[in-house]
């Protein structure tokens, strides 16, 4: 079969994409070639400034494409309710969500809200955004909310209820993995509540294994390992394939996870993959979304 490429992204053209932590790696990646397809591609973002700069290089890539920036901080739920009130503002639909930003393996902190900053970052901080915003996606034929997890939803994951904040202690690797898994769990929960409504729907996405930013914190053991294992992985434009078939292809369905077709994943072309048997526990699942709504105190609009 034929690989899927950017080139296979149908017209984009009247459609809202809105993707989170897209200054850099694969946000960026992902914002710049949906911006050539003629997508209206709002950048969310902590840094201005860098944002910027990112806006005016996929401009100078593709001459003519409507990008703008959005301040967002994913660590504070202040700053996500201000900017899902400047979002709602600002359009009246929304076709794309892409929760992409994310952190891996900090050392131990917290977000501003003090909840633990991968979990908070990735899991909660995306759950509060997309619930304040699934109104301005629910009534738009063929919209979507794509998340961004990883390999790491594997390693070492469980939900840790009894410590979620991981105030008894830290694990940074498990507290990742923790995260990732949270992502898939939330994705399809969400798919299952989005069923009645008939036109939103839940997809997820990894890119295997990408040289990125992200790498920054890693451990010291993972740290020197990295540079005999980092030509094994791919760039962020090929690492950005899953998510942005995962947001355009038209045969994606509610649910759907999508990775590369490489050895173990690491890298290759988007296709459809398998995740854990604990991210499809609907139990897990369910209590996740409760906890996250009790947490964030964003309620969804749907049931």
């Amino acid at each position: 079969m034929a690989k899927w490429t950017t080139a296979d992204i149908p017209d984009q053209t009247g459609r809202v994409a809105v993707i989170t932590g897209a200054n850099t790696g694969l946000g960026y990646e992902t914002a710049a070639a949906l911006a050539a397809r003629g997508a209206h591609v709002v950048l969310a973002v902590r840094n201005l400034d860098k944002g910027k700069d990112a806006a005016d290089l996929i401009s100078k890539r593709s001459p003519g494409t409507n990008v703008v920036l959005q301040e967002l901080d994913l660590t504070s739920l202040d700053s996500i309710r201000a900017a899902a009130a400047q979002l709602r503002a600002d359009h009246d639909r929304i076709d794309l969500l892409i929760n992409n930003a994310g952190v891996m393996y900090p050392p131990k902190s917290t977000t501003k809200d003090g909840f633990e900053l991968q979990f908070g970052t990735n899991h909660l901080g995306h759950f509060a955004l997309t619930g304040l915003l699934l109104d301005r996606l629910l009534p738009v034929a063929g919209s979507r909310v794509v998340t961004v997890s990883s390999i790491g939803h594997r390693i070492r994951a469980d939900i840790h209820f009894e410590d979620l904040q991981w105030e008894r202690r830290y694990n940074r690797v498990q507290a990742y993995g923790q995260a990732k898994l949270a992502n898939l769990l939330f994705t399809y929960e969400l798919q299952r509540r989005l069923v009645s409504h008939g036109t939103t729907i839940a997809t997820a996405a990894h890119p295997g294994g990408s040289n990125t930013e992200l790498m920054r914190h890693l451990p010291g053991w993972a740290a020197a390992a990295y540079p005999v294992v980092a030509p094994l992985f791919q760039d962020a434009a090929m690492g950005a394939l899953p998510t942005l078939r995962a947001a355009s292809d038209p045969q994606a369905l509610g649910g759907q996870y999508y990775g590369p077709d490489g050895f173990a994943q690491t890298r290759g072309y988007p296709k459809v993959v398998g995740s854990s048997r604990k991210s499809h526990d609907v139990q897990r699942q369910r209590r996740l979304w409760t906890v996250s709504e009790e947490l964030t105190g964003v309620v969804y609009p749907i049931g």
